[in-house]
Formats: C-alpha cells, sequence, structure tokens
C-alpha cells in the first residue's frame, strides 16, 4: 500500500499525532514512543500508511518525517527488522560468521532483540534505533529511558558469563554519520553504556538509507565517541 503524505499539527501524546491529509485532519498513530520534538514540528511534511483494518482506531501509521531534507524514519521497531536481515543477508562484517538466527530471543526474564549462534559461540545484541541528532551528531535516547538501561544491564550480566554481546545503534536520521550517547537527556543510560563497554559489550554503529519504496542498511560502520561531550 502506497504512503500518503500529510502535514503534523499536533501530538496531543506519545501515542498519536494530529495530521492534516488533504484538508482535513486526521488521528495517526505514532510507532516511536521517543520525543522526537526536533522532528515533529508545526507543519513538518510526513509520510503515512493507511491502514485496512477495520478495528483499529487509528485510520493511519506516520512512518517518515522530513528533516534536513531528508527522509528520517519514525518507526522504531523496524530497526530491529532492518539490523536483522542485514545480518541475516551477511551486510555487517562484525556479525557474519554465525550460522543460526533468531528474533526476540527469551532469556532469564527478559526478551533480547537477536541472537546469532555458531558451534563455538553465542551473540546477544540489543538494537537501537536512533532519530537524534545534535551538532551533527546522532544521539540516543531522545528521553530518559530505563528500559534501554535495563536492557544494558541484562547485555553486562550475559557478557560476564561468557557470551559475546552487542549494542546494536542504528541511525535512522540520513543525516547522522557518528554517535554519542545523550548525556544531557539521560545521564544513567549513558553512564551504564560506557560500564557495559568496559565489560567487554561491543558497540556497533550503523546508518540506514530511507526511501519511500524501502529502507535499506548502508553496509559500513561508524564511528562513536562515549565521553561526554562539554
Amino acid at each position: 500500500m502506497d504512503y500518503v503524505k500529510g502535514i503534523f499539527k499536533n501530538r496531543p501524546n506519545r501515542f498519536i499525532a494530529e495530521v492534516e491529509i488533504d484538508g482535513k485532519i486526521e488521528i495517526a498513530h505514532v510507532p516511536n514512543t521517543g520525543r522526537c520534538r526536533e522532528l515533529l514540528v508545526d507543519d513538518a511534511v510526513v509520510w503515512l500508511k493507511p491502514s485496512d483494518n477495520p478495528n483499529r482506531k487509528t485510520k493511519f501509521s506516520l512512518h517518515f518525517v522530513e528533516n534536513k531534507n531528508v527522509l528520517v524514519s519514525l518507526y522504531s521497531q523496524q530497526a530491529n527488522s532492518i539490523v536483522y536481515d542485514a545480518i541475516v543477508d551477511g551486510k555487517i562484517k562484525e556479525l557474519s560468521c554465525y550460522l543460526t538466527h533468531t528474533r526476540e530471543k527469551t532469556v532469564d526474564n527478559s526478551r533480547i532483540d537477536i541472537l546469532v549462534e555458531n558451534e563455538n559461540e553465542k551473540c546477544f545484541i540489543e538494537v537501537k534505533g536512533v532519530t537524534l541528532i545534535v551538532d551533527g551528531e546522532a544521539r540516543f535516547p531522545d528521553a530518559p529511558t530505563e528500559r534501554g538501561t535495563k536492557h544494558l544491564k541484562e547485555l553486562i550480566k550475559l557478557k560476564q558469563e561468557g557470551n559475546r554481546c552487542c549494542v546494536f545503534f542504528l541511525i535512522q536520521h540520513p543525516a547522522g554519520d557518528f554517535f554519542r550517547p545523550n548525556w544531557q537527556n539521560d545521564p544513567i543510560f549513558s553512564e551504564t553504556l560506557n560500564e557495559a563497554y568496559r565489560e567487554g559489550v561491543e558497540i556497533l554503529v550503523y546508518k540506514c538509507d530511507n526511501q519511500l519504496d524501502g529502507i535499506k542498511l548502508i553496509p559500513k560502520s561508524l564511528d562513536f565517541d562515549l565521553s561526554n561531550k562539554k
């Protein structure tokens, strides 16, 4: 189903947005719980997917917003699928040595986004979609995330048990070519990310190319700096 062009007007809560389509205000689902304040600004051009489910409360889902003359993907859950497909297709060189691939792997009382395995090793991967750009840097999170910190602590535990572990930051804003944790918005997550890195949890940063006819991961790893930029 093709995308529908709209104009962003308001976000009454984190789940819905008011969007003007052909002169009429429609209610759209926002599949991203981040603040996205720098993206969802008055009269921003957005692209929506219509729903053919008659039981849904909203007729549309907001997938893209135009920002800095590029398309930014707001569908945060799609980041997991993009990374998983790229791993399976061998486009992520650091993770190309595994024979089996599993999504949403339950470990203890938690679910890890991706588990990849070969005969000798298990590698647990948590995926974080990044849409915030500050001074040309991609930063995560754009709002405090206790859940994100919990995920990092789970990876630390799994690493201490002898597994390979990675946190994978997928930059979903094409203007970002470098990653730094968002110390200003969430110092606890940022410090925990540093702790995880010291414990041997790997950090991978990639970005994606967003087009209305499809989103693809660009097979080139990007640099990062975990320090608190003053």
